[in-house]
């Protein structure tokens, strides 16, 4: 939920001693607060959506299994329709199915009997068979790649223990030998090894850094960490209701109403399980830290409102949609500051905090952490990179949801993330929805390099986004925060309301992103899932769009309303495939007093068909590059029709500015459409 440079600040004594005493009523057998399930139907009615059929349709468990079993049965044929190649071979992930009987099938690929790492795909299928759509991660061919490794699997996994000790990993370990893959998550297919170092990382978190080796040359091609981590305090939430269990003459923290959801007191260790909380009364905690279950209650409760927010709101059972519980520990480590999900035990787990004193059990950090879970079970984002700030966004988009939903009056809804906490001794929150920056490391708006940042950071424009879709721009007080939020542009956005901005960002998380998408595949997503939701045109697809275009990510719905002078090439100019030389597009620009803005807009309109090869900068009068777009970007998606904002106040604005575009892999193929500058 957070990078852990920053976690030194813990919360207060006297936040903590004002909270109230966290208890449940005594129940026999199963007690639980479980979820309504006539509150699904009564949710999804109130997004006031003008095409119910695109709602995602409410499965049991059962029936999503069934819809796997039979997508399983088909997958040599749908592979055959789909036209991939003789060794390619399907395995189903996920089935997604609407109201009105489209489905959505999500896909990993395998080539020679090897696993395809970027090569998911989601089948989008009518009610009467006909395929609809395909969307890949990415579209370039398996075809002619060698299964044969020139370099042996030992120096991957050196390689890999290298980069895990760069980072500050401590008793750094192979969990197991280096597996043989494909890898095209980024550019060109290239066989290559998948090395998964664990131990623990230099704050203790435990590790799973992923290495991938280029099994030709023996050089690194990507890392990515496995352990998705977050931040939070101990946030007593009032008196609640917890689901818990009752067996012989004691209770546990079982909650059988939400899919068997456990909650372990891990007593400061730091691997298994540790112990199921149990006692012989149905009270647990007393609101002090001194009691080890107060910070198992929090955790339960927040577990329980995650569970009932997904089902309740978007006919999700359970974070794998299959109606299984996850489990929780508490008291994990010693002063461990940090909270984090980890898919391999299907586990959330929580530390103390500093001096053992605040253990991070809050809503929002439940919510956040958890929604990794989801993330992962669904579009499956890489944790680095662009997707990888999507991810840590798409967590704080439905960690605050979860606040929202929770409608707990100790713990109102608010666009801040980890208000509790007072992370930096000054009472101010971990992140701000509404004006990112304001943390100090995270950004507001899209920028070329930002897929740079630490994810944590590199999430501001999308959480930015969530903020303008649902609220808009400008001064406004919302259950007692006052928010004031900025747009790149200076144009302002009106909001189209929580409800259907959090509806849009899971359609599109579910259906149409991918393990690479970036910032422009979010827009585009989006984009085409509030499409199916409200209509083309309707005001819910054009607020998006320029919530969009309020952080950088393309032009407003009609165009950009701003004015301003242009300065535009419309001559085709072919992009030759790789290893060709750049080619430039020029304008000359005239009549411009003194330098170009901080926001100069960039339109780039490109013909090809597989835009992550393209490395594209901008040129000023003086020779000096700024990036645009970085190569590995954009997705799988063909064409690019975008506007970018370039900082270049530090050059004169008259002189001959080029668009300079390389084809940084083989295969594809295309030409620059249009260039414009808008000062």
């Amino acid at each position: 939920m957070r990078s852990t440079h920053r976690r030194r600040v813990t919360a207060t004594a006297a936040l903590l001693s004002a909270a109230a005493m966290l208890t449940v009523g005594v129940q026999a057998g199963n007690a639980s607060a479980r979820p309504d399930d006539s509150a699904s139907a009564a949710a999804l009615k109130a997004q006031a959506v003008r095409n119910p059929g695109a709602l995602p349709a409410k499965l049991s468990p059962s029936q999503r299994a069934e819809l796997i079993r039979q997508a399983g049965t088909k997958t040599a044929e749908t592979a055959k329709n789909l036209g991939l190649g003789a060794q390619e071979k399907l395995a189903v992930r996920d089935v997604v199915k609407d109201q009105n009987g489209t489905t959505h099938t999500r896909y990993e690929r395998t080539y020679a009997g090897l696993p395809v790492l970027g090569g998911d795909l989601v089948v989008d299928t009518a009610p009467s068979g006909q395929t609809q759509n395909v969307l890949k991660a990415n579209r370039a061919e398996l075809k002619n790649i060698a299964t044969t490794a020139k370099q042996g699997p030992a120096g991957a996994q050196k390689q890999a223990l290298a980069a895990a000790a760069d980072k500050g990993a401590k008793k750094a370990t192979a969990d197991r030998a280096p597996r043989k893959v494909v890898w095209m998550a980024k550019g060109t297919p290239t066989l290559a090894y998948e090395t998964v170092v664990g131990g623990l990382q230099d704050d203790g978190t435990p590790n799973q850094l992923h290495v991938i080796t280029d099994a030709a040359t023996g050089a690194k091609l990507y890392q990515w960490q496995g352990i998705e981590t977050g931040v939070g305090n101990t946030h007593y939430s009032g008196q609640v209701t917890l689901g818990t269990t009752q067996s012989g003459s004691n209770y546990t923290l079982t909650d059988g109403g939400r899919g068997g959801h456990k909650t372990y007191n891990l007593n400061h260790g730091s691997s298994g399980t540790g112990t199921l909380f149990s006692q012989t009364n149905d009270t647990w905690g007393d609101g002090t830290n001194s009691n080890a279950a107060t910070a198992g209650a929090d955790a339960a409760y927040g577990a329980g409102q995650t569970w009932d927010f997904y089902k309740n709101v978007f006919g999700r059972s359970g974070i794998k949609g299959d109606g299984v519980g996850a489990y929780s520990r508490v008291h994990y480590g010693n002063a461990y500051v940090n909270a984090f999900w980890d898919d391999s035990c299907f586990c959330m787990t929580y530390g103390d905090g500093s001096g053992n004193n605040d253990p991070l059990t809050s809503l929002d950090v439940a919510g956040h952490e958890m929604t990794h879970g989801v993330t992962s079970n669904t579009a499956g984002l890489e944790y680095s990179g662009e997707s990888g700030g999507l991810n840590e966004a798409t967590s704080d988009i439905f960690g605050t949801a979860v606040e929202f939903y929770s409608n707990n009056s100790s713990d109102v809804g608010d666009y801040l993330i980890g208000e509790k906490i007072n992370i930096n001794g000054d009472g101010t929150p971990l992140r701000y929805m509404d004006k990112p920056s304001k943390d100090g490391g995270s950004k507001d708006s899209w920028y070329a390099g930002i897929g740079n940042l630490d994810v944590h950071y590199s999430s501001g424009p999308a959480n930015h986004w969530f903020y303008l879709a649902s609220e808009g721009s400008g001064t406004k007080v919302i259950n007692g925060v006052t928010y004031n939020s900025p747009t790149s542009d200076g144009l302002p956005v009106t909001g189209i309301g929580r409800d259907k901005a959090q509806l849009i960002w899971y359609k599109a998380l579910t259906t149409k992103f991918n393990s690479s998408t970036d910032y422009k595949g979010a827009r585009d997503g989006t984009i085409a899932a509030a499409t199916e939701l409200y209509g083309a045109g309707s005001a819910e697809v054009n607020n998006i769009t320029d919530a969009w275009a309020a952080i950088a990510v393309g032009a407003r719905h009609g165009g950009d309303p701003g004015g301003g002078k242009v300065f535009e090439n419309g001559t085709n100019v072919t992009i030759p495939d790789s290893p060709g030389a750049a080619v430039t597009s020029s304008v000359t620009v005239s009549g411009v007093t003194g330098n170009a803005p901080s926001t100069l807009k960039v339109g780039v309109k490109i013909v090809h068909t597989y835009i992550g090869d393209l490395q594209i900068d901008l040129v000023a009068p003086d020779g000096s590059a700024y990036p645009v777009k970085a190569t590995g970007t954009g997705g799988s998606t063909d064409n690019i029709d975008a506007t970018y904002t370039v900082n270049a106040s530090s050059e004169v604005a008259n002189g001959t500015w080029k668009l300079k575009v390389q084809d940084k892999a083989r295969y594809d193929t295309g030409y620059i459409d249009n260039f414009k500058l808008t000062f």
